[in-house]
């Protein structure tokens, strides 16, 4: 696995989940939540870049359950339009159907009132997108 690192985004029509990876990638750990409808939100991703100067850039595509895309795995398409004019690194699209349920389960599961914590649901579903990413990574032949 090449030595670099990786960011993950869960794109929502109000928050983005934002994760990072450590430069193994071993360890994905949330890194924060943007506002969606933020005007600065491309000074904001592009600030991200230049800080953390990701390898490849993960965003959550949310397929419906029969693997099409609905309205938000379009919006999500959208969103990797707007990164790509914001950063050279590869843009992967990971089927994220269950990542944001997923989370807020996990949080409800160990205390956390989930609705309470809108924006930590957006950055765990983020780390849960880019768990899955650098699993497959490992996994390549």
């Amino acid at each position: 696995m090449q030595r670099g690192r990786r960011i993950a985004f869960d794109y929502g029509d109000v928050r983005i989940g934002v994760a990072i990876a450590d430069p193994d990638g071993v360890l994905a750990s949330p890194l924060t939540t943007l506002a969606s409808r933020d005007k600065r939100l491309a000074q904001q991703l592009v600030e991200i870049f230049t800080e953390y100067e990701p390898i490849t850039i993960y965003v959550g595509k949310p397929l419906n359950m029969d693997a099409s895309a609905g309205p938000a795995a379009k919006k999500a398409e959208g969103f990797c339009q707007l990164l790509s004019t914001l950063s050279t690194a590869p843009i992967v699209a990971i089927d994220e159907r269950l990542s944001t349920l997923s989370a807020a389960k996990n949080m409800r599961d160990s205390g956390v009132n989930a609705r309470a914590a809108k924006s930590r649901v957006d950055q765990a579903a983020a780390v849960a997108i880019l768990e899955f990413a650098l699993s497959i990574e490992r996994n390549k032949p």
